[in-house]
C-alpha cells in the first residue's frame, strides 16, 4: 500500500461520542492520523447529548447537542458543521442514522459537509430485520429463516425450539431472547411489544464459535468494492469482546455479495454464522488453511447464514483499522476528496482481546461541558491511563 509523507488536514464531526460505535470511529480516525498509510490528519469534533460521554473529552473539541429525537437536533448539527468548517459528518449511533440520512441533502446543502451515510432505501431495509430477511430471501442469499408472530405455529412445527425472538427494529442485544418453550416465546413477544417494538421469530443458529462480522466499503457511486474484512467474534452483552482477525474467504465474499446487491454506498456491517451440517463437522477454514485449494470447499459440510445487516460503521471498526482496513478513513477519502481507493485486501492477522479502561476528566472541564455545552482540547483536560 502507498505510504504518505505529507498529511492534508481535515475536520470531521462524530456524533454519539459516548457510545461504542462513535468511539470506534474516533479511534479509527486517530489511527489514520498517526499512520503513514493515510494522507489525512483529522481534527475531531465530537458531539453527544450527555456531558458524561467519554469521547467528548478525547477529541479536539467536544460539543453538547440535543437528543436525536428532538426537533432542533438537525439544526444543531448543521450549525456545528458550519461553525467549525467540517468536511464530513460521521454518525455514531443507530438512533441518529435514519434521521441524518433523511436530512442528508439539507445537511450537505447548508453546511458543505458530506454526511457519510448510505442510501436511505438501504437503511430502511437493513434497520427492519423483517425487511432484511425478505431482501435476503428475494435475492437467493443464504440467511436465517424467519417469520412474523402470526405465522409462529407453522414456524415452530418446522424448526422446533429453541427459537430466537427479537425486535424488528432493535439493535445490539436489547430485547433479544432465545426461547425454549411456548411460554418463553409468548413472554418474549409480549416484552418486545410492551417496549413499543414489533417482534419477529428466527431460527436458532447453533454454535458459539462460528459467528462472524464482516465490514465492506463501497465507493460513493456504488460501483466497486474498496475493502472487505471478516472477523470471527465472541460476544458478551451483545458486543464483541474477543475476536480473531483472519482471512475467511467465504465470509468476505458472502458479505461483498450482500453489500453489492443491497446497493450500499460507504460502509456496511454484515453479521453471519457458519452452521455445520452436523456437530462433527470442523469449523470454517481460513485462507491459509486452504493452501492452494478452492475456498468454496469450506461450504461442503455447512452453510453461511446471514442474520443481520447494519448499514453503518461497526463497533468493531477500530479492530479492522488496527489490522490495516481503516473503514472511516477509506470512506472519507473517497466521499470527500474523491480518491479512488484500490481494493484493499492486505491486512494483519491478529487476535483481539478487549478490556475495560477509564477516562478521567478534570471536574472543571466536566462542569464547563455541562453548563456551557462545549470543551476545547479535551485531550488536555482528560487522561486515559496506560496502566494495563
Amino acid at each position: 500500500m502507498e505510504k504518505y509523507s505529507l498529511k492534508r488536514n481535515a475536520t470531521v464531526l462524530v456524533t454519539a461520542a459516548g457510545g461504542i460505535v462513535g468511539q470506534g470511529i474516533i479511534k479509527s480516525l486517530r489511527l489514520a492520523t498517526s499512520s503513514p498509510l493515510s494522507p489525512n490528519s483529522y481534527r475531531i469534533v465530537a458531539a453527544d447529548s450527555s456531558p458524561l460521554a467519554a469521547g467528548l473529552y478525547r477529541s479536539d473539541l467536544g460539543l453538547i447537542v440535543p437528543e436525536a429525537s428532538e426537533p432542533e437536533y438537525i439544526d444543531s448539527i448543521i450549525k456545528h458543521l458550519k461553525d467549525y468548517d467540517c468536511d464530513a459528518l460521521f454518525v455514531g449511533s443507530d438512533e441518529e442514522l435514519m434521521i441524518i440520512a433523511t436530512a442528508k441533502k439539507r445537511i450537505e446543502r447548508e453546511s458543505a459537509a458530506k454526511a457519510l451515510v448510505t442510501e436511505l432505501d438501504v437503511i430502511r431495509i437493513a434497520r427492519d430485520k423483517w425487511e432484511t430477511y425478505k431482501f435476503l430471501k428475494g435475492n437467493d442469499l443464504s440467511c436465517a429463516e424467519s417469520c412474523l408472530p402470526e405465522n409462529k405455529d407453522e414456524f415452530i412445527a418446522e424448526f422446533g425450539f429453541p427459537l430466537v425472538v427479537k425486535p424488528r427494529e432493535g439493535f445490539g442485544s436489547v430485547n433479544f431472547f432465545v426461547t425454549k418453550s411456548d411460554d418463553e416465546m409468548e413472554y418474549a413477544l409480549t416484552k418486545i411489544q410492551d417496549y413499543g417494538w414489533k417482534p419477529m421469530l428466527q431460527e436458532y443458529l447453533p454454535g458459539l464459535d462460528e459467528e462472524f462480522t464482516s465490514g465492506v466499503t463501497i465507493d460513493k457511486n456504488g460501483s466497486y468494492i474498496m475493502s472487505s474484512i471478516a472477523i470471527r467474534k465472541y460476544l458478551k452483552g451483545g458486543q464483541t469482546y474477543k475476536a480473531f482477525i483472519d482471512d475467511y474467504p467465504i465470509v468476505r465474499l458472502s458479505a461483498e455479495n450482500v453489500a453489492e446487491k443491497l446497493g450500499v454506498t460507504g460502509a456496511v456491517n454484515i453479521q453471519a454464522k457458519y452452521v455445520p451440517n452436523d456437530e462433527m463437522t470442523s469449523s470454517l477454514q481460513t485462507a491459509a488453511e486452504f493452501g492452494t485449494g478452492n475456498p468454496n470447499e469450506s461450504l461442503q459440510n455447512g452453510a453461511m447464514k446471514i442474520f443481520e445487516i447494519n448499514p453503518r460503521f461497526s463497533a468493531t471498526c477500530p479492530l479492522r483499522s488496527y489490522a490495516g482496513i481503516n473503514e472511516p478513513d477509506i470512506v472519507f477519502r473517497n466521499a470527500v476528496f474523491d480518491e479512488r481507493i484500490r481494493k484493499i485486501s492486505d491486512y494483519r492477522r491478529l487476535v483481539c482481546m478487549r478490556y475495560w479502561n477509564e477516562v478521567y476528566v478534570d471536574l472543571a472541564a466536566y462542569n464547563k461541558m455541562k453548563n456551557v455545552g462545549s470543551v476545547k482540547h479535551g485531550l488536555e483536560n482528560s487522561n486515559a491511563p496506560d496502566y494495563f
